[in-house]
């Protein structure tokens, strides 16, 4: 299946949200990378907490303030959210890849947002240095998308490098991101 072909689909930040929790994304922008920024962020969040488009703003504020193991909080109620969307029954580390294409009849831009989600999961293990996590994270992705699709040959690369001992997560790896 082509993960990269969702043309004419509805996409997360297409999905109808408050124009109060719209105003609050704004401020927080308007006001990174200061503390107010998140005030406002969990405030969106408060108001819609299943919201993607309120969840992918609240990550990018973790992940750019290096705040890993909150950005994988963040990631993985994401997660949680899609896979409830495209109607999955199971946890992201138990989803066979035939539930997977089940999914793409609900939504193929969904299904996108989460693998990618899970990609990001995969790379924030990697900078944590949890690298049995992070492999167990990116294996499944390259389960779920056998032709590399999403690129994450590399983060599994690093992430066998650092369960030898060959990777250090505080080393600047190429801009690899999401």
């Amino acid at each position: 299946m082509d993960f990269l072909d969702f043309e004419g689909q509805d996409l997360y930040f297409d999905a109808p949200i408050s124009s109060e929790v719209t105003a609050l994304l704004q401020q927080a922008a308007e006001c990174y990378p200061e503390a107010e920024s998140e005030a406002l962020l969990m405030r969106g969040y408060f108001l819609e907490p299943e919201h993607l488009t309120v969840l992918v703003a609240l990550y990018r504020y973790y992940y750019y303030q290096h705040r890993y193991e909150d950005a994988v909080l963040v990631s993985d109620r994401a997660l949680k959210i899609a896979g409830r969307m495209l109607g999955f029954r199971m946890e992201w580390s138990e989803l066979p890849l035939s539930e997977l294409g089940s999914g793409v009849m609900v939504s193929m831009g969904l299904i996108r947002f989460y693998l990618l989600a899970l990609k990001a999961s995969g790379y924030l293990m990697l900078r944590i240095g949890d690298f049995e996590e992070a492999s167990r994270r990116l294996n499944k992705l390259a389960e779920l998308d056998s032709t590399d699709q999403f690129g994450s040959a590399f983060l599994r690369e690093m992430a066998q490098k650092g369960l030898r001992g060959e990777y250090d997560p505080n080393s600047n790896v190429v801009g690899i991101g999401h």
